[in-house]
């Protein structure tokens, strides 16, 4: 069971996709097992399931920063039901972990949500607490009851390398090990974003996405930390509306983590047609290939203005 119904139109537009991706991959002896999305548009009628087509749904892969779009809903929900405290800090930091995709800001608001901070060594029982109150995050999202997110674990903060100290003990201890998502459980995210979810009030619904919104006239679109230049949204017809947040690791030092390059978009193209699109992608050759995605997004924009 999925939020989608699965499409005619866009299951020829998967096919595309796939057409398009199986060369790349093979080309760079990348194995195209280490591809897969979710394209799914708006329902035709109100109150339907979106119409979707997908690839490798439920594979499950280390998420880089699209882990981020999880924290911003976690600390709504939060915020809404009072056990978060709204402060100009964690305003700024919901902003930067998605504008920016900052990891210090993203795990400043993973302290706030759990109670837990990253430092120094614990002794046994209190480790046993501290992972304990980390595991706050997975319990939110285990709580909405979506069969999309089953397998994904949260409860790991985000880091440029290589862990140390008590976050380095909680990876060793953590049967789920990384961070992780599936492209199906992304886009049920981005679809209760994008879809009015009964689970906050419009306020702070917009407030989400507004920090998601890409502004492809930015001062600084053309730079790979604004996340738009190689990656979906990149090569879309000007005058798109664009949400969006990307996410992208090099060498990390642990290959479980290394060489990802994934996205998650909603695009209203000039002429109203929407679509919402996430692609996750392994392997160092594609991970450092600035064009792989932005000719995906393209792809399925050119598709539905032939519609």
């Amino acid at each position: 069971m999925s939020f989608f119904t699965e499409s005619s139109a866009l299951k020829r537009i998967g096919a595309l996709i796939e057409a398009h991706a199986a060369p790349v991959y093979a080309a760079r002896n990348v194995p195209f097992a280490q591809f897969a999305y979710v394209l799914t548009r708006p329902a035709p009628e109100p109150g339907g399931k979106p119409e979707g087509a997908a690839l490798r749904p439920d594979w499950r892969a280390y998420p880089c920063s699209l882990v981020k779009v999880f924290h911003l809903f976690a600390a709504q929900l939060r915020l809404e039901d009072g056990r978060l405290s709204p402060h100009g800090e964690l305003d700024r930091a919901m902003r930067d972990m998605i504008l920016w995709s900052s990891n210090s800001a993203t795990n400043y608001i993973i302290d706030l949500l759990t109670g837990t901070t990253g430092d120094t060594l614990l002794n046994d029982a209190e480790m046993d607490a501290w992972c304990e109150r980390r595991e706050e995050i997975n319990r939110i999202f285990a709580g909405l009851g979506w069969p999309e997110l089953a397998g994904i674990n949260l409860n790991q903060k985000l880091m440029d390398d290589l862990r140390y100290g008590r976050e380095k003990v909680a990876l060793d201890r953590s049967a789920a090990g990384h961070n992780c998502l599936t492209p199906i459980a992304m886009a049920r995210l981005m679809h209760e974003i994008f879809n009015d979810s009964a689970l906050l009030p419009p306020a702070r619904l917009a407030v989400i996405r507004d920090h998601l919104a890409r502004d492809a006239d930015h001062p600084e679109r053309g730079r790979g930390i604004y996340q738009l230049l190689g990656y979906l949204g990149d090569a879309l017809p000007r005058g798109t509306q664009i949400w969006s947040k990307a996410g992208r690791t090099r060498w990390l030092g642990d290959d479980r983590a290394s060489f990802r390059r994934h996205d998650t978009l909603r695009a209203i193209l000039p002429a109203g047609q929407e679509f919402r699109l996430t692609v996750f992608t392994q392997g160092e050759a594609i991970a450092e290939d600035e064009s792989f995605l932005p000719a995906i997004g393209a792809l399925v924009a050119t598709e539905l203005s032939r519609a």
